[in-house]
């Protein structure tokens, strides 16, 4: 087999995915070539409402017939209903062999297995968290799994690595002509951004909404323009299913402790001055380097100039007190954060294409300063595993890492040493997600450690009065004394996952897990 840049074995051509391009870089691979486009299509005046009756006469007028790929956004997260209810519709159709575009599924489409086991939904080309990665990583999938980050997904759908030809848009508000927006209705979300590149590009697009207004909707996210069809159902979700047991403050004393000595690290950094950037995400640990950060900041007087990514309520606070001018969002994280875009100007709704697509004309994770992020596995060379669990099942979606990673300036991994009796630091990782090269540092309960390639950092750790320094061959060795042997995973030679690097070459593949 073919190894990549990282040094992974890599078959050339996987099957159910095609000839593989290695991942040779983080930047190594350049675009060629024209943006794609979708079909043209002609509205006359004499169609001034584009309302179907239900679900299926929607489906039937987009023209989706067996064998064609349809995608989602995932806003609503563990609280969308319109997964489930347009695959159920798929199927009492006769239609089969799909291929889904998910942003991301979650516990709730539990209720696909049975499609996946019919044959109706045949290929999963997103996210796949819980019961649906179980199944995956199980063998249950008849082709890989193929797995993008926030920025990698519109990447693919510009350049025609994927053509959509039905996109699905859960629209917390909507008019008969398909103006959208995700700030109105029962089912608010905030944020639309992950759907309008699928809009955009996608040959047909069916707003499902439960909250049908008059002409014209107001404010506008994604206008008419987009919109082929409308369909009104009863519900299209659950907001309190946005909320997941991530987007709250750890109290955890570890992990708040983990969260200090991170905190510590980016006031010692060169970035820590009015103006600076950050992105924290929705984990537990990384809410509370908001938290600390932002006592950090009104202790020396240092304003920041915007928020960046899932948004959360902790970032809105930050914005009300005027601790940053700006929150650009692509994910409202809590209801706090929807309350937030619906009513304050400077709460802006972005694509996921302007946040983080690396072959745009300047993706705003280019303007990052400092972002948290989190891991399953960290190895002695910095590669980072985000996919797959210790026991090699892959349960996790890239979200924004890679794009983040790559382009910020202070790119943090913090997590505890060990969860359990499971090593959190390794010789090498089960899958690689986002490569060393885009690490700068690593923060556990052990103190930080800095990747040496950035050797300013190093100087600036000697600054940090309380906190210990360590390095990674030490904190590999102490978590391989405190887990003691462990268990190889032990796979077949089939390959259920695709991990793509945000570029569309490969870093990783994942196998099937054998059957204990």
């Amino acid at each position: 087999m073919p190894l990549n840049a990282l040094g992974r074995d890599i078959p050339a051509f996987i099957e159910g995915y095609g000839k593989v391009k290695p991942y040779r870089g983080a930047f190594a691979l350049q675009p060629s070539g024209n943006v794609v486009g979708p079909r043209l299509r002609v509205t006359n005046a004499d169609r001034t409402d584009k309302v179907l009756p239900d679900l299926k006469a929607a489906i039937a007028a987009s023209g989706l017939k067996s064998g064609m790929t349809i995608s989602f956004h995932h806003h609503l997260r563990n609280g969308d209903y319109v997964v489930n209810q347009v695959i159920d519709a798929c199927a009492e159709m006769g239609i089969r062999d799909l291929t889904l575009f998910p942003t991301a599924l979650f516990g709730v489409h539990k209720h696909l297995i049975d499609h996946i086991q019919s044959g109706v939904v045949a290929r999963i080309w997103g996210s796949v968290n819980g019961p649906i990665g179980q199944i995956v990583s199980a063998g249950g999938l008849g082709e890989p799994a193929v797995l993008r980050s926030h920025g990698g997904r519109p990447r693919a759908i510009m350049c025609g690595d994927v053509h959509i030809d039905v996109a699905f848009m859960a629209a917390p508000s909507c008019d008969r002509y398909g103006n959208m927006n995700g700030v109105q209705g029962p089912s608010a979300c905030g944020s639309l951004g992950y759907a309008f590149t699928d809009c955009q590009y996608a040959d047909c697009v069916v707003a499902v909404t439960d909250n049908l207004v008059p002409y014209p909707n107001a404010p506008i996210s994604i206008n008419q323009t987009c919109a082929d069809f409308v369909v009104a159902v009863p519900s299209i979700g659950d907001p309190a299913g946005i909320v997941s047991g991530t987007t709250k403050v750890t109290r955890d004393p570890l992990r708040l402790l983990i969260a200090r000595y991170a905190s510590r690290l980016i006031e010692a950094s060169p970035y820590f001055q009015t103006g600076i950037s950050f992105q924290t995400g929705a984990g537990g640990i990384a809410l509370a380097v908001t938290a600390f950060m932002k006592d950090a900041m009104l202790r020396k007087g240092i304003k920041g100039s915007f928020g960046l990514g899932g948004i959360t309520s902790y970032f809105v606070d930050l914005l009300r007190e005027g601790l940053v001018d700006k929150l650009l969002d692509v994910q409202s994280f809590d209801l706090g954060a929807v309350r937030s875009i619906a009513a304050d100007p400077r709460h802006v709704e972005i694509s996921a294409d302007m946040y983080a697509n690396p072959w745009n004309r300047g993706a705003a994770v280019n303007m990052l300063d400092v972002v948290i992020l989190g891991a399953t596995e960290v190895d002695r060379d910095f590669n980072v595993n985000v996919n797959t669990e210790a026991d090699g099942a892959l349960l996790h979606g890239i979200g924004g890492h890679q794009d983040t990673a790559a382009s910020a300036k202070l790119t943090i991994i913090a997590q505890p040493l060990l969860r359990g009796r499971i090593p959190c630091v390794t010789d090498t990782v089960y899958s690689v997600t986002t490569p060393g090269e885009c690490v700068d540092a690593v923060v556990t309960e052990y103190g930080i450690t800095v990747n040496p390639r950035r050797a300013d950092l190093v100087e600036a750790c000697r600054g940090i009065r309380d906190v210990p320094v360590i390095s990674m061959d030490e904190l590999a060795d102490k978590a391989r004394r405190m887990s003691g042997p462990m268990d190889p995973v032990e796979t077949t030679d089939r390959i259920v996952g695709v991990i793509e690097w945000r570029d569309g070459t490969v870093i990783d593949v994942v196998r099937q897990l054998k059957k204990k």
